[in-house]
Formats: C-alpha cells, structure tokens, sequence
C-alpha cells in the first residue's frame, strides 16, 4: 500500500480518502502505543499513516486468515485503543465479505454506539484490486507494478488461504424445508438472519468474480435507504423472503445494457439470472420489437432462456422461450394483437432440485450461472437509446427560426 501509489489509493478510497499528489503512505506492524491497551494481548496488526501537508490521518488494522473470524469485542477494544491515541479508525480484513467496507459484516460492531468508525476489506476485496491494476496495466512505474503482481502472487496461491464464500450457514436447509412444506416464516425465525447475512456476503462475492472476469469493478446496486441502514435492508428482505419466498440481488456492471437481476426462489428451488431492456420506441409492431432484441441473442441453445413481454395498461406480462420465439415470433401477438410491448425481461432460469437446498451446492450453481448469462447473453445486449433529432427540412437555417418566421408560420398555422 505504502509502494504502490495506485493500489494504496485504490483501497483507502473506500475509506474515504482521496490520495493527491502530496499524499504520503507509511505502513507499519508491531506497532507500541503511547496509551497502552487495557489488555496486554491487543496488539493490532498494523498502523496506516495518510499524510497530506499538517493534516495525518491513521487507521488501526486487524486481520484474520484463512477459517478465523474477526471477534467483535476485540474490535471494540480497538476503538477505544484508536481513541485513546488519535486514530481514526479501525479497518479489519479477514476472509468474511461487507457488502460495502463502511457496512461491517459483523452485526454487533455496525450496532456499537462507539464514534470511531470501522471498514472492513475482503482479502478476496484486496486481491481483486489487485488483479483489475495489473490486467488493466493501470500501475504507471514498472518496478511498483512487479511488486503489485508479486502480491497477486502471493494472494492467489492456497497457502495463502484467501477464499471466496463457498457455503450456505446450516439454517439454510432448515428453512428451505420450511419453505416447501408450505410453513410461514416468522418474522424473528432464528433461521432467517444467517441466511440473509450469507446471501449478502455472497452476493458481494459475485460482485468480485465478476469484476476479475471482465476487468471492470461491479459493484451491487442497492436502493439509497439500504445503503447505509443494514437493518432496513434486512427488514425489507425479510419481508420479501416471508411474503415471496426470494432472496434478491441487482449487480451493476459498468456500460452494461442492464443490471444484472438475481432470484433465488425457495418454492421453486430454482435460480432466475436476468437483464430489463426498454423495447425500441421507434419499432411500432410487437414483431419488429422482438426481433431487434432476438438479433442480439447470440447463445445457440434457447430452451433455457426466456423473454417476458411487459404490455402496457394492466394487460398481464407474457413469456416464452427464445426457441419458441426463433421459430415463430408471431406466437406472443396471441391476445395482443392491438398492443406491443414496453420493455422485455430476458433471463436464464434453472430449477435446482436438492441441489438448492444443499449449502455448498447451492453456492456452486449461483456462481456458475451469473458468470454464464452475462457471459453468454447479458454481455451481447445492448440498451435502445431514442435517435438524436434531426433538423426539419422547412427550419434548416437560422433565418427559418426568427421571429418574423415564425410569426408567419402563426399566420398560416391551420388547425
């Protein structure tokens, strides 16, 4: 972080500090306190120095490796060590996943009534920012860049013990057989809030396969009260998961068509990967509409993927196969024939079966059709955009649009 400017800058951004050119980065370990802690034993692993001009910055750091989990009252004795001697903060690393680093995974330290802020990096967060400067060659100086790829090195080999999120908690096949015995959840279940935690720490995780598949940083598009109120979102997706039986997520990734919309239905034991396009406005049959949007559909195989048609008024939505659609479009005018429709949901859907309901499974079958439908759908579309106005052949010039022309156009105007 201290070496390479680009990967330091990368990171302390998402703590909210922008890296000029007078910015300076020490790192240090083993660090000695002027007020030593309460414990003995606390000693955090590391000390982040920004400098700008008379202004310093400095940030505590704790890290876990491989199986271990951060201990929230360590943390705690962390913010009162990063009081007691004018840090700023407390920034943890370990294999768990925030869906952003100012919203701690840890519910107990995002509920502390202690001032002093904690972010949170993903080891898999630091060698994803590592890998998206080296493959997109961002890193200016050629040493600082050898030295950068040495830590993805380092990072990606098992040793290392850096991970993704490869399981569901065990309260996942509990309430899926809940679910499918038809029982209601109950709003304080004690299944419920491991099962979204994960689905957030997991999500988070797609967000990072994604940005290393396509060189480009995707991040979760969460509504602006979720984002900074983790116990809303949790009451919202409660309500969702009691009321619909879905866990939900939308990936933004960048000059995409479209977001990215995510389904895990508990009911039916299936997974819905998708992207909402706007029909084209200037194609006025539901054929011609269509077939803009089949001619981007590049994946041979059409069983799997389909096309929800949203009409407008109350006229209820309509879907069909992209094989069906490819051998006669004509098939979604039945019962339509005076409307054409406004936007599109194309989506690849999978019924999983046991495989659901199973807590490494279901994980494994997640990652595997994201990557596949932007891969082989999503990454082909491309989103209708109006047309540019043209100038009217009767107002061409600057002397067709004055005042005296357009008086006399008011003269000869004929309704």
């Amino acid at each position: 972080m201290s070496k390479v400017e680009e990967f330091g800058a990368a990171l302390l951004s998402s703590t909210g500090q922008k890296l000029g050119k007078r910015a300076k980065v020490e790192t240090f370990t083993e660090v000695v306190f002027t007020k030593s802690p309460a414990n003995p034993k606390d000693r955090p692993d590391g000390l982040i120095v920004v400098t700008v001009g008379s202004r310093q910055w400095r940030a505590l750091v704790e890290a876990k490796v491989g199986n271990s989990d951060l201990d929230p009252d360590q943390i705690e004795r962390y913010r009162q060590l990063a009081k007691e001697n004018s840090c700023d903060c407390v920034v943890t690393i370990s294999n768990q996943f925030a869906t952003t680093p100012s919203t701690h995974p840890l519910e107990h330290v995002r509920k502390s009534r202690s001032k002093i802020p904690v972010f949170h990096w993903s080891w898999m967060h630091i060698l994803t920012t590592a890998d998206l400067l080296v493959s997109g060659e961002e890193v200016a100086d050629t040493d600082q860049l050898v030295l950068l790829n040495e830590l993805r090195r380092f990072l990606s080999h098992e040793s290392a013990g850096v991970k993704g999120f490869d399981r569901m908690p065990k309260e996942w096949s509990e309430l899926n057989k809940l679910v499918s015995s038809g029982g209601v959840i109950p709003a304080k279940s004690p299944l419920v809030q491991p099962v979204l935690e994960a689905w957030h720490q997991e999500t988070r995780d797609l967000t990072l396969i994604l940005s290393r598949m396509t060189g480009a940083t995707v991040d979760q598009k969460l509504p602006r009260s979720h984002q900074h109120d983790p116990a809303k979102r949790m009451k919202d997706e409660l309500a969702i998961l009691k009321d619909e039986g879905q866990l939900r997520a939308t990936i933004a990734i960048p000059d995409a068509a479209a977001a990215i919309e995510v389904i895990a239905d508990l009911r039916r034991r299936s997974i819905d990967v998708g992207m909402s396009l706007r029909a084209p406005e200037d194609k006025k049959s539901t054929k011609a509409r269509l077939n803009w949007l089949l001619r981007q559909i590049k994946r041979e195989d059409g069983e799997a993927l389909i096309v929800r048609l949203m009409w407008p008024g109350k006229s209820e939505d309509t879907q069909f196969t992209v094989s069906e659609l490819r051998a006669d479009v004509e098939c979604a005018n039945e019962g339509k024939e005076h409307l054409a429709p406004h936007g599109f949901h194309i989506f690849l859907t999978d019924r999983l079966g046991a495989k659901f309901t199973q807590q490494t499974n279901f994980i494994g079958e997640l990652e595997r059709l994201v990557p596949e439908f932007y891969r082989e759908v999503g990454s082909d579309l491309s989103a209708w955009q109006k047309k540019a106005p043209k100038v009217q052949a009767d107002r061409s010039t600057r002397t067709d649009v004055t005042t005296d022309a357009l008086a006399e156009d008011a003269e000869e105007f004929d309704t």
